[in-house]
C-alpha cells in the first residue's frame, strides 16, 4: 500500500471509540488485537483515523475489518474522485471536505473516507482537525440521539457535519464576492482581476466537489443496503436537500462571478475611453493652433502681418478664442 498526496500531519493518530446507550470508551489502540476486541462487542465502534501517510496502519485496520485491498487503495489515493459503493456488509464512501484560507483567499481540501458496518464507523482523514470534535463532545457527554442511535445515525452524523461545513466555506466565498464588488464600483484594477479569477477556479473546485456528493447522499437514501435503518433515511434526504442548497449558492455564486468579469471589462474599456476622449478633445484643440502657428512659423521674407506692430496679440487673441469657443461646444455636446 502506497499513500499517494501531500503528507498533512506529522504521524499518524488513530482514536478508538466504543459507545452505547449507558456506556462510552475512547482510547488510542496499541495493538492490532484492539481493533479485534471491539468489533463484535455490542453498542457502536468508531475507530477515527487522522493522517494517510503511514500505509501499514491503514492496512492493518483494512486487514481486521476485512476490507478489499481496492478499497484501501481509494483511502490511500488523495485526489481520488468523490463516490460510493455498496459492498453488502458494509458501505464506501470517499468525499471532500473543504476549507477556506482566509490568508490566502483559496479554498483548502482534505479528503475524506468512511466505511459504514453494521455496527461500526471507520474514518480516515488526511490530518487532525476539528470537524469532527461536536460529535465526539455528544458523545462524550451524552447529548442528542447518538448515545441512542446506530451506527448508520452516526455514519448521518459525518457526513452532516461535512455538508455544514460547506456552508462555512460558502459564507467567507460570500464575503469575498462582496468586497471585490465594493473594488469593483470604486476602483478597479489588475489586483482585482487575479482575485476575480482565483475566487472563479475556487468555485469551479467547489462545484466539482458537491455535485458528486449529491449523486452518494442520493444513493445512500434510494439504496436498501441493510446495514442502513430505515428511520435513517429521513435524515439523509435532510443531507440531501442541504446538498441542492449548497450547489443552487454554487452555481449562484459562479453566474455573480462571471458578470463581475464582465463588469470590469466594462468598467476598463469606458476608462479607456474616458481617457481616448480625452485625448481626442486635446488633439482636436490644437489642431487648429498649430495651424495658425505652422503658417508664421514660415520662413517667407514678404508676410505682412509680420510687419504689423499688433500681430503677435492678435494672434494669440485668436487662438485663446479658438480653444474657448471649442471647450464651450464641447462642454454643450456634454462631452467632458
Amino acid at each position: 500500500m502506497i499513500h499517494t498526496g501531500k503528507k498533512k500531519s506529522a504521524t499518524t493518530k488513530v482514536t478508538l471509540i466504543r459507545y452505547d446507550k449507558n456506556s462510552y470508551q475512547e482510547q488510542a489502540p496499541e495493538t492490532d488485537d484492539d481493533y479485534l476486541l471491539h468489533k463484535d462487542k455490542p453498542g457502536v465502534l468508531w475507530i477515527n483515523v487522522d493522517g494517510l501517510h503511514q500505509a501499514e496502519v491503514i492496512e492493518k485496520i483494512g486487514r481486521g475489518f476485512g476490507l478489499h485491498h481496492l478499497l484501501l487503495e481509494d483511502i490511500l489515493n488523495t485526489g481520488h474522485r468523490p463516490k460510493m459503493e455498496d459492498l453488502g456488509d458494509f458501505i464506501f464512501v470517499t468525499l471532500k471536505m473543504l476549507f477556506f484560507d482566509c490568508k490566502t483567499n483559496r479554498i483548502d481540501r482534505e479528503q475524506v473516507s468512511l466505511v459504514l458496518g453494521r455496527n461500526y464507523v471507520l474514518s480516515f482523514k488526511e490530518r487532525e482537525d476539528e470537524i469532527f470534535d461536536p460529535l465526539k463532545e455528544r458523545i462524550r457527554n451524552g447529548l442528542g440521539r447518538l448515545r441512542n442511535m446506530g451506527a448508520d445515525y452516526l455514519f448521518y452524523s459525518m457526513l452532516d457535519s461535512i455538508v455544514d461545513n460547506y456552508f462555512v466555506v460558502l459564507e467567507n466565498l460570500g464575503e469575498r464576492i462582496e468586497i471585490l464588488e465594493e473594488m469593483l464600483v470604486t476602483n478597479p484594477s489588475p489586483v482585482t482581476l487575479k482575485s476575480i479569477h482565483n475566487l472563479k477556479t475556487s468555485m469551479i473546485y467547489l462545484a466539482k466537489s458537491v455535485w458528486p456528493l449529491r449523486e452518494i447522499i442520493a444513493g445512500l437514501e434510494k439504496g436498501e443496503s441493510p446495514v442502513i435503518e430505515k428511520s435513517t433515511g429521513i435524515y439523509l434526504r435532510d443531507i440531501y436537500d442541504h446538498t441542492i442548497q449548497v450547489i443552487d449558492t454554487v452555481e449562484t455564486y459562479r453566474d455573480m462571478i462571471s458578470g463581475m468579469l464582465d463588469i470590469y471589462l466594462s468598467s476598463t474599456n469606458n476608462k479607456i475611453s474616458e481617457v481616448m476622449k480625452v485625448l481626442t478633445m486635446i488633439a482636436t484643440i490644437f489642431i487648429p493652433l498649430t495651424f495658425i502657428v505652422g503658417i508664421y512659423g514660415m520662413n517667407f521674407k514678404y508676410m505682412p502681418e509680420l510687419e504689423w506692430r499688433w500681430s503677435y496679440p492678435a494672434v494669440w487673441l485668436i487662438m485663446i478664442m479658438i480653444v474657448v469657443s471649442m471647450g464651450a461646444y464641447f462642454k454643450k455636446r456634454k462631452w467632458f
